[in-house]
């Protein structure tokens, strides 16, 4: 594999980790800026938002400059944006530093997938491709409970500048081993807009969204749920963060082998172990030692969910790589949102505790969804009517010997 590919994960990993980076620290910036908590929620949701509505428009129109040239911008951007952040003097400075990047973000995202495909022969393709999923992954479960040991260990700044410095060394990476990359296709809005023509793609995307605002009902708000519920300090939530990142690395990695066997059972499987774990959080948040074993298993189920997702989504537009791969950032950024949003609802009126009712009522949804196959139904819909023209067919002869 070229060391380019793992250069583009560890970009991935840092816009992913500044992305998230934030959950462990909320509590802390809620406090030093004097805001609620749901309110200090929406350094995730908006970040998020700003992505769900303007992804798949920053890919188009950023879809004839040089790849490498518009990958080396984003992490520029990212690491100015962790800078600004660190030295907010204020909540409103601090909401403009997140947002500012979030713009560029499904841009990396999606020229970094299929970048990667065509850095190899065909055949190593999803193995490329797989690897930047993987800086992904690893910032998904890794990026939080660095940051808010970090910010443990020094400060709640402390968090920014390390987010910076990660996606800084990713700049100097790409500046010094990726080759240039000009768009040589003949690249139009026109012939990538016709994967929208696809149901079962809104199906997917549709359901998505759901699954992940569910994830993030809950997930997003864990250091609150942990300190609240369970009891926990700042340095046994850092703890339980890392255990719950370490253990998403095997299931990311087992959920990868699940779906290459079958994606609808593993999809099924998934959501309905995160129901149950959750539930089990919810009965024993309560009490540590359970707590800590619960993270765990947490940890393990609920890093699957982005594969998943990009499984299930990108596999339906494989005619528009790029674009299929930033329709798959928007709605999931728009689960993260909605999600937020969500959790910070049940939070503020109802109590910390209950948030994981929200959860459950999404992964049923998500669930349902599962059962929808507008393909097949389509699929079917063709055969009956070929069926009955085939007997109409056959049954005019037969008409015509009668009149005879």
């Amino acid at each position: 594999m070229k060391k380019s590919i793992y250069i583009m994960a560890l970009g991935a990993f840092g816009i992913i980790t500044t992305e998230f980076g934030v959950i462990g620290i909320m509590p802390t910036i809620a406090k030093e800026f004097n805001v609620s908590i749901d309110t200090a929620g929406w350094l995730l949701s908006g970040f998020a938002l700003t992505i769900a509505l303007t992804g798949p428009f920053s890919v188009m129109l950023t879809s004839k400059i040089n790849r490498k040239l518009m990958m080396c911008l984003v992490l520029g951007i990212f690491v100015l944006s962790n800078i600004m952040s660190a030295l907010a003097p204020n909540f409103a400075v601090l909401m403009i530093a997140r947002i500012l990047p979030a713009f560029l973000h499904p841009v990396f995202w999606a020229v970094a997938t299929v970048a990667a495909s065509k850095q190899v022969e065909p055949k190593d393709a999803p193995k490329a491709v797989s690897v930047v999923l993987g800086g992904l992954s690893v910032a998904a479960v890794l990026g939080v409970p660095i940051t808010t040991y970090v910010a443990e260990l020094y400060n709640w700044q402390a968090s920014f500048y390390l987010s910076g410095l990660i996606n800084l060394i990713a700049f100097a990476g790409l500046v010094a081993y990726i080759p240039s990359m000009p768009v040589k296709e003949n690249v139009t809005p026109e012939n990538q807009l016709k994967i929208l023509g696809k149901p079962q793609l809104w199906v997917n995307l549709v359901a998505t969204l759901i699954m992940i605002a569910g994830m993030f009902a809950t997930f997003g708000y864990l250091a609150e749920y942990l300190g609240k519920i369970s009891h926990m300090s700042g340095g046994h939530i850092s703890l339980m963060l890392l255990l719950f990142g370490t253990t998403g690395i095997v299931g990311n990695w087992l959920t990868g082998i699940a779906l290459s066997k079958n994606v609808i059972l593993t999809t099924r499987v998934f959501l309905l172990s995160l129901v149950a774990v959750h539930l089990m959080a919810y009965t024993f948040g309560g009490l540590f030692v359970p707590m800590a074993i619960i993270i765990s298993i947490w940890g393990f189920i609920h890093t699957g969910g982005f594969l998943i997702g990009q499984t299930r989504s990108t596999s339906e537009a494989p005619e528009a790589p790029e674009l299929a791969a930033s329709l798959m950032v928007s709605f999931g950024n728009a689960g993260v949102t909605l999600g937020s949003l969500l959790g910070g609802f049940m939070i503020i009126h109802y109590g910390i505790q209950q948030v994981i009712w929200i959860s459950i009522v999404l992964f049923a949804v998500a669930f349902g969804l599962t059962f929808v196959n507008v393909k097949k139904a389509i699929v079917t819909a063709e055969a009956e009517e070929e069926a009955i023209e085939e007997l109409v067919f056959e049954e005019e002869p037969v008409l015509e010997l009668s009149r005879d």
